[in-house]
């Protein structure tokens, strides 16, 4: 069985990420739920709230064993499904490099922060760049137009894809790759 740590997205329902992240949380395993400031109103009045940006979607870095416990022990409470690569048919797996990335943009909860479907990516491919000062120094994606602004979009493949804030060309360095 494969005893390397990696990120897989999941699945849950009926807006239950947070439930499964405190659950997480108490078990000691990372996981990571990108959010935002939301605006809601509570008795006529109107407060700024912190909720998931996008939801029942959780990404969580662990062994596949573990994962698959975890589905097993939790399951009953809070259905988990694997995010799956259609090609081959198994739980998308994404890079530590490629997460950090994701991490560092989306962890921002800026309302400026884009967060993208699949499908809304449907965009040129840009150049491979990596920021390299400001709040998103060291994010490597790629350096695209996005509703009239130049940002860095780092993309999960099959799941989502978040776009910095506008990002100033003298900020960014071209990376292989």
């Amino acid at each position: 069985m494969n005893t390397l740590y990696n990120w897989f997205a999941v699945r849950v329902t009926y807006g239950r990420e947070l439930v499964l992240k405190a659950m997480l949380d108490e078990e000691k395993i990372e996981s990571f739920i990108p959010m935002r400031y939301e605006y809601v109103s509570r008795n006529g009045k109107r407060m700024r709230k912190l909720v998931p940006a996008i939801h029942n979607l959780v990404f969580i870095h662990c062994t596949r064993k573990k994962m698959d416990e975890i589905k097993e022990l939790f399951g009953a409470k809070v259905p988990i499904r694997y995010i799956m690569d259609r090609e081959t048919r198994q739980p998308i797996v994404i890079p530590d490099e490629q997460m950090r990335s994701f991490i560092l943009v989306s962890g921002n909860y800026d309302e400026a922060v884009l967060y993208l479907e699949p499908m809304e990516l449907a965009l040129v491919k840009g150049q491979k760049v990596r920021i390299t000062d400001g709040i998103f120094k060291g994010v490597i994606g790629e350096f695209v137009r996005i509703r009239h602004d130049r940002r860095v979009v780092v993309s999960i493949e099959g799941v989502m894809a978040v776009a910095t804030t506008f990002i100033h060309p003298s900020l960014v360095e071209a990376v292989e790759g």
